[in-house]
C-alpha cells in the first residue's frame, strides 16, 4: 500500500521514512529549503581543504527569493552549477551548508523546525534568519581576485 498524499501532492513527512536514494524528483525538490547558501561561490584552501563561504552570488541566484532565476536551464548560462543527486551528493558533501537537508538526511540527523517541509511555511527559513535573503551581492558585480573580501560566517 502506498503511503496517502498530502495537499501538496507529497507523502506527509516523507524524508523520516525514505532513504535519499528512495526519493521521487519532486520529493528530491522539495528538499530544498530555498536558503540559497548552495548558490553563493565558495573559497576552498588548496592546502587544507577548508571552504569557506562567501556572500558573492551565482549569476542567476535572485537575492529577493533566494531561488535560481532560471533554474530548468541554468546550465546554459552557468555550465558548472553542480546537478546534486543522491549518486552524486557524497562527492560534494563538503561543501554543503551545514544547515542542508540534504546533508541532515545523509548525516541521518533532523531536520530544522524552520525547515518549509516542517513549518509548512516556504518563508520560514528567511523569517528564522537562516537564508540568503537580501545579503549577497552579484559575482558580475565583484572581481574573483576581491571574492576573500566576502567572506562570511554560514547563517545558522
Amino acid at each position: 500500500m502506498s503511503d496517502p498524499i498530502d495537499r501538496t501532492g507529497l507523502s506527509p513527512r516523507f524524508w523520516e521514512r525514505k532513504r535519499l536514494d528512495q526519493l521521487t524528483p519532486r520529493e528530491w525538490e522539495a528538499l530544498c529549503d530555498g536558503c540559497g547558501k548552495c548558490c553563493l561561490n565558495k573559497l576552498e584552501d588548496e592546502d587544507t581543504g577548508e571552504v569557506a563561504l562567501t556572500r558573492v552570488a551565482c549569476r542567476l541566484f535572485d537575492d529577493t527569493t533566494c531561488r535560481c532565476a532560471q533554474y530548468d536551464i541554468r546550465h546554459q548560462f552557468v555550465p558548472e552549477c553542480i546537478v546534486m543527486t543522491p549518486a552524486t551528493l557524497e562527492l560534494h558533501m563538503y561543501w554543503l551548508p551545514q544547515t542542508c537537508a540534504y546533508r541532515l538526511m545523509y548525516e541521518g540527523q533532523p531536520l530544522f523546525s524552520w525547515h518549509p517541509l516542517i513549518s509548512g511555511n516556504a518563508d520560514s527559513v528567511h523569517d528564522a534568519g537562516v537564508s540568503m535573503q537580501g545579503r549577497t551581492v552579484a559575482e558580475f558585480e565583484i572581481d574573483e581576485d576581491d571574492w576573500e573580501d566576502h567572506i562570511i560566517e554560514e547563517p545558522v
